[in-house]
């Protein structure tokens, strides 16, 4: 087999991870989901569930990774025996099913930078959408996307990914702290904070049980959380790293790229009078479409914009990439160029529904909404879940001592951190697939019959 990688520095697993979590989820998800469930509400719960479920949820995984130095199903069953290994391949399962239709979005991100170069799109920004969204175009655009994320994974742990993030992630987090800066400038930045960070009690109370799966869902997406990334990332690290340190680092600075995400979106929603609660999944593309297609110099801060989201994607992309061949790697004689085009062509197939489907005018196709709900209902959670349930009841005393590894003084802490784990994470986890599962199979309008 071939000889297992590491990370040259702790800042470059920090950066991967982070760049990781710095992906769709916070530039795109985040920004449509907040709209959809009521603004600021939705940013209450979210930050609930990063603090209560997504840190404990992602220490979890870290604890995993390291003390196996395997692959995601390796190191289960390396841990609890071969029938864990259905947890790893339900991680590894999880990470491939939204890659798929991940490398779908990436493509459109791409086109719009394009688009914003040429100005392709201002004068009809949703006829422009629904020809990018689906067929021919889209798929080589996808294929363009995925190509990329293949290419920075085949060239390795170090010089790959550790490399590629080390330029991403910065240029990231300054172009758009430089476009927060110039959306907060705008007539009607003030109402659309407002909107975003001011959240009405009555809403909170109101929609609590509609919010829930789908803040939680968010806090395991933007955290990378129940697709084995993690738990891969993790296994190339130090014993001499906290991991507590590593996993504040992370939370953090997620999440405050995701509200920095929101203080650009909805002051410039709300500058060009478009309705984020009416926008959905589309507001990062027609709608802020259409906003840059009226302001001056729309061109280039189209540019700008959708470049980041690009880089943003394409870091996320990697992440979800590696996990399958580092499982290969761990497992086989290929090399990993070989495994990386691999899984790159069957990801490319799976993906090939949510491509060509022409769905709605103006809107996402029915296959490309049913991957997404499938995975944010259903799949995350239920992911996620087991690896609680195996970190907290089976790992037990041996994932404390993990944890306490490169962290003195944490003993109180670790021991906080598993009960934690054991009840309020796993409490709230299985209320949310509850609540996923009913939304999922039982609605009245259930998502997972839609395009049948």
């Amino acid at each position: 087999m071939v000889e297992r990688e590491t990370w040259a520095t702790r800042v470059g697993f920090l950066v991967a991870a982070i760049g990781s979590a710095v992906g769709l989820g916070n530039l795109w998800q985040f920004p449509f989901k907040t709209a959809a469930n009521g603004g600021a509400a939705f940013v209450v719960f979210y930050l609930i569930a990063v603090t209560l479920i997504g840190f404990p949820a992602l220490l979890a995984e870290f604890v995993v990774g390291r003390r196996t130095r395997r692959n995601v199903v390796g190191a289960f069953e390396d841990l609890g025996g071969p029938g864990w290994r259905v947890v790893g391949g339900v991680a590894l399962f999880t990470g491939f099913w939204i890659l798929s239709y991940y490398n779908v979005v990436g493509g459109w991100v791409l086109r719009y930078v394009l688009g914003s170069a040429t100005g392709a799109y201002f004068d009809d920004p949703g006829a422009y959408l629904s020809a990018v969204a689906s067929g021919p175009e889209a798929v080589a655009a996808q294929l363009l996307f995925l190509a990329m994320a293949v290419g920075i994974v085949a060239m390795g742990i170090e010089n790959g990914i550790e490399k590629a993030t080390k330029v991403m992630v910065p240029s990231i987090v300054v172009l758009m702290l430089a476009l927060a800066a110039w959306a907060l400038t705008l007539g009607g930045a003030a109402d659309g904070l407002a909107y975003f960070l001011s959240p009405d009690v009555g809403s909170l109370v109101d929609n609590a049980w509609t919010v829930v799966p789908d803040a939680v869902g968010q806090a395991f997406f933007t955290l990378s959380l129940g697709m084995g990334i993690m738990v891969t990332y993790a296994s190339y690290v130090g014993e001499d790293d906290s991991l507590p340190v590593d996993g504040g680092v992370i939370v953090v600075s997620n999440t405050l790229i995701g509200v920095l995400a929101g203080v650009v979106v909805f002051p410039i929603l709300f500058a060009e009078g478009i309705d984020p609660a009416t926008s959905g999944p589309t507001a990062l593309f027609e709608a802020m479409a259409a906003a840059f297609a009226s302001l001056p110099a729309g061109r280039l801060l189209g540019v700008v914009f959708f470049g980041v989201v690009a880089l943003a994607a394409l870091s996320s992309a990697i992440s979800l990439l590696e996990v399958a061949v580092s499982y290969a790697t761990d497992n086989t004689d290929a090399s990993r160029p070989t495994l990386a085009v691999g899984a790159g062509v069957v990801l490319f197939l799976l993906g090939l529904p949510s491509a060509l489907d022409t769905g709605e005018p103006g809107g996402f196709s029915a296959w490309f909404v049913w991957f997404d709900a499938i995975a944010y209902k259903l799949l995350l959670p239920l992911s996620v879940l087991l690896v609680v349930v195996f970190v907290g009841w089976v790992l037990g005393r041996d994932a404390v001592a993990e944890l306490r590894e490169g962290s003195p003084g944490s003993d109180g802490l670790a021991t906080v951190w598993l009960w934690t784990l054991r009840l309020i994470v796993l409490g709230g986890i299985i209320v949310t697939l509850r609540l996923g599962i009913g939304s999922l199979f039982l609605a009245e309008d259930a998502a997972f019959f839609a395009p049948f």
